[in-house]
């Protein structure tokens, strides 16, 4: 089992990608970031970014974790075999439950837990522990999540211009 990155995907140093690992173009992985695939799958979509120690992992029982294209997996964020859909914002430090489901253009607030079997509906706030739906995502906030995926890809490019092309 050997991860299939697409070519133009950021690796920063210190990450670890193994196993059973699929990233779809223009996404990056931060510095000290874990992608666990050992045991079942981990797929990423298009420019999806990981940021600096987050932790993606699965286990023999709890089936794959699947992140779509356009999601921003915020600093020290733990996702552990669930789904992520499209146009998502996951805050710093949230922990993402077994078979949890994020629909798309959701957030979940900086150190939430969401809990195991938890669907958040398309277009909805998450924050507390454990994660409760608190309100109906803004424009501001729907702006946000658009313009959050296009910025990481811009780091990518203003780091490779500097001369760092990662692991």
């Amino acid at each position: 089992m050997h991860p299939e990155i697409h070519e133009s995907v950021f690796l920063a140093e210190g990450c670890y990608v193994i196993g059973d690992v699929k990233i779809g173009a223009h996404s990056s992985v931060w510095f000290n970031t874990v992608i666990r695939g050992d045991v079942c799958p981990i797929t990423i979509g298009e420019k999806t970014s990981v940021q600096d120690n987050a932790t993606l992992h699965v286990t023999h029982d709890t089936g794959p974790l699947k992140i779509g294209s356009n999601v921003t997996i915020g600093h020290a964020a733990t996702l552990h075999a669930c789904t992520v859909e499209d146009n998502v914002l996951i805050g710093m430090s949230a922990t993402l439950l077994d078979h949890c489901v994020v629909e798309p253009w959701s957030i979940v607030a900086a150190g939430s837990l969401v809990r195991q079997g938890f669907r958040l509906p398309t277009g909805m706030l998450v924050a507390g522990v454990p994660a409760k739906v608190m309100r109906p995502i803004t424009e501001e906030e729907r702006r946000n999540i658009a313009e959050s995926p296009e910025n990481y890809v811009r780091y990518v490019q203003h780091y490779r211009e500097d001369g760092y092309e990662g692991r």
